[in-house]
């Protein structure tokens, strides 16, 4: 099913909806569509290259506008409509660690899952569920959201169809080493000022 799901979502960058596709599937992805839209974006790429940074820019804004939404399914639908898509997700066990971490990090968290593999749907269920501040949980999830979107987009638009492969391959390694190098980044201008 994933994987008719996955082919579905890269058709769009062949066709002249390519971009309003990527603004509902960025949109979906981040409160409850299984398919990252890092496939179309990738694709979009490299069909139009010079586009790369408006593609992103799209892809950046619709999936904050996902997370909210996923923000309100747990702030006010947590058990109409929350707990089934984090039980399709099989978190259910560590959807209480999830809440811990964002008892202890807030937007650390937010950051975490919105720039890494991790499921940033469940993340943004859990972060209404849990009552995050909304202000942080949008600056997190823009800031996040936005490296992440902009850094696939331009190393594809940099490096060509090749990086693509590349990115699918490792995406979740370079992932959490620009989040480590980000968290340290932070962690020194902390000490520094």
């Amino acid at each position: 099913m994933l994987r008719k799901l996955y082919d579905w979502v890269l058709h769009w960058a062949s066709t002249p909806y390519a971009v309003p596709a990527l603004v509902l599937i960025s949109f979906a992805e981040s409160s409850f569509f299984p398919i990252p839209p890092d496939v179309l974006l990738i694709a979009m790429v490299v069909a139009v290259p010079k586009r790369w940074y408006s593609f992103a820019f799209y892809c950046s804004i619709a999936s904050v506008l996902g997370g909210i939404l996923g923000y309100f399914i747990g702030y006010s639908f947590m058990d109409i409509l929350g707990n089934r898509i984090v039980e399709f997700y099989h978190f259910q066990e560590k959807f209480d660690k999830i809440g811990g971490l964002f008892n202890e990090y807030q937007a650390w968290a937010v950051a975490a899952a919105g720039f890494t593999p991790l499921p940033y749907k469940v993340f943004t269920i859990a972060a209404g569920a849990f009552k995050v501040n909304l202000p942080v949980f949008i600056f997190a999830s823009a800031l996040s959201r936005s490296a992440r979107f902009f850094l696939v987009a331009f190393f594809v638009y940099k490096f060509g169809p090749p990086v693509k492969e590349l990115i699918e391959k490792y995406f979740g390694l370079f992932s959490i080493v620009f989040f480590i190098l980000l968290f340290l980044g932070f962690y020194l201008i902390k000490f520094v000022i």
